[in-house]
């Protein structure tokens, strides 16, 4: 999900923050989208917004989602 923030009239930086939950479902043993939903406590659907860059997780999903894990939220989570 790209965010422009302008700095001056004249000057704005687009940034977006990318995950690495499709990754991390796959080394974990293949972890379906299911059941990181459950998991977490969120819908499959939501799990699919976020790993497309389409939805950005509230603090609480994105640490639950670090917390399944067992990383560090920088691990899944980074803005660029």
């Amino acid at each position: 999900m790209w965010r422009a923030y302008c700095i001056t009239d004249w000057v704005c930086v687009v940034a977006s923050i990318t995950n690495q939950v499709p990754r991390l479902r796959f080394e974990a043993n293949g972890m379906s989208q299911q059941a990181l939903a459950n998991a977490v406590g969120v819908t499959r659907q939501t799990i699919i917004a976020i790993e497309k860059n389409k939805y950005s997780p509230s603090l609480e999903v994105a640490f639950k989602i670090a917390q399944v894990f067992e990383c560090s939220l920088e691990q899944v989570f980074a803005y660029e």
